[in-house]
């Protein structure tokens, strides 16, 4: 997506909530925190999780499928996984931690639009 791409109206998403939008063959999450809207890539990059079946607490989100959580402000991986011993070696065999894509947003006239990727979040704190 080189282009800003109309995803929906400004206040069409309730503060604190979260939905998906399919753009360009591609799965966008967008949350609204505040007056702040968020877009992402909906998939979870870790396990494939519906992030829009997740949670959200401020500009966190939390994987539904294992429990990543990623802040949607820069995509940076807060948590890989919510599994532990044994379950969690055998996943990290398979799959490691990676940051959630996250996009340029503008608003203009009361739309919200999608832009490009952001370059990619550091590692995890």
């Amino acid at each position: 997506m080189s282009d800003y791409v109309e995803l929906m109206g400004v206040d069409e998403l309730p503060d604190g909530e979260m939905t998906s939008f399919q753009v360009d063959g591609s799965r966008l999450l967008v949350a609204r925190v505040g007056e702040q809207h968020f877009v992402a890539d909906a998939l979870c990059p870790h396990l494939r999780g519906r992030l829009d079946k997740g949670t959200l607490d401020g500009t966190v989100v939390t994987c539904p499928r294992h429990g990543s959580r990623f802040d949607l402000a820069d995509g940076r991986c807060l948590r890989w996984t919510k599994f532990t011993g044994a379950v969690k070696g055998a996943v990290e065999l398979v799959r490691h931690e990676r940051p959630l894509t996250v996009y340029e947003t503008l608003v203009e006239d009361g739309k919200l639009f999608v832009g490009p990727a952001k370059p990619v979040a550091s590692e995890s704190p």
